[in-house]
């Protein structure tokens, strides 16, 4: 009766972790969708702080501070949706993306580290400070850009 019950239990416990392994497959479609949710998102909320480096915004320290928190987990979130599953996908990545793997990977890590200055930076609240780190960082997203990403 035993090896009866563990026998069963063994086999639902194989089957359960099979069905998983196929639903954590994400199709290339979706990750392509989700990369670009990401990278509107931080569009979206980098709008206003490129508006105040350029001087076409008026400064404003709140929002600095929100935006970069939210830009901060964004730098986060596209990367794994550039998967090489996703490189037949139509979108606006570069075959760069998927044969110059290290210095994409170089441009992820350079954005993250620039928007982590921009959030230490914004926390001081001293606008000429916060303004220099703006311009830093949107020089490293459009670098990326310039190399990864077709002409909009």
């Amino acid at each position: 009766m035993n090896k009866r019950i563990f026998s069963i239990g063994l086999a639902l416990m194989l089957g359960a972790a099979y069905s998983l392994t196929a639903f954590s497959q994400v199709k290339p479609e979706t990750l392509v969708k989700q990369r670009q949710a990401a990278m509107i998102l931080q569009g979206k909320y980098w709008g206003p702080l490129g508006g105040m480096a350029q001087g076409k915004v008026p400064y404003d320290a709140t929002v600095v501070a929100r935006n970069a928190g939210f830009l901060e987990a964004l730098s986060k979130m596209p990367w794994d949706g550039f998967a090489p599953s996703t490189k037949d996908v139509k979108s606006a990545a570069l075959p760069a993306v998927f044969t110059d793997t290290a210095k994409f990977k170089e441009a992820q890590d350079r954005l993250q580290s620039e928007v982590s200055k921009l959030v230490a930076v914004s926390k001081g609240g001293a606008e000429a400070a916060v303004k220099a780190q703006l311009v830093a960082t949107g020089k490293t997203c459009g670098g990326c850009h310039e190399t990864f990403r077709e002409k909009q």
